[in-house]
């Protein structure tokens, strides 16, 4: 997993801008998660849950405001693949997987995690976090010439 300005995935290969950051803001900016899950064999041709959620520096689940009130923040889709012909038996098949994602409102200077689970499991490397920059106030840079 990585996190990135934006990202495509095309014929299973991943497109990645601005790609590998993990400090962001503090104003919200759209952003992207690229995947790259290796789907065991035994576990082709089966239908399974991946689910993303992003946790606040608790490891609470974050909520926004939504039409139906405030909701956590999960991504959640099934996938399946197939084996490709003539591959060898036992090899890992590639799922390539951007998800991208509009701006957020998150607290500035603070900590979150996307965390993935796949088929109900998660694993510590399984994350991606990143922090917020503190809002600065005032100017940034002298006025005037």
């Amino acid at each position: 997993m990585m996190l990135a300005d934006s990202a495509q995935a095309i014929e299973n290969k991943l497109y990645i801008l601005g790609g590998g950051w993990s400090i962001t803001g503090p104003e919200p900016s759209p952003s992207a998660i690229a995947l790259q899950i290796k789907v065991p064999w035994t576990e082709t041709n089966k239908r399974h849950e991946m689910r993303l959620e992003l946790l606040d520096p608790d490891g609470q689940p974050v909520a926004l405001d939504s039409p139906v009130g405030r909701q956590p923040l999960v991504l959640q889709t099934d996938f399946e693949v197939g084996r490709p012909p003539g591959i060898k038996q036992g090899s890992p098949i590639d799922l390539a997987l951007a998800i991208n994602i509009g701006p957020l409102p998150l607290e500035p200077d603070s900590r979150y995690e996307w965390r993935l689970h796949l088929d109900d499991e998660t694993r510590e490397d399984w994350t991606l976090q990143f922090s917020t920059r503190p809002r600065q106030e005032g100017p940034t840079r002298p006025v005037g010439p």
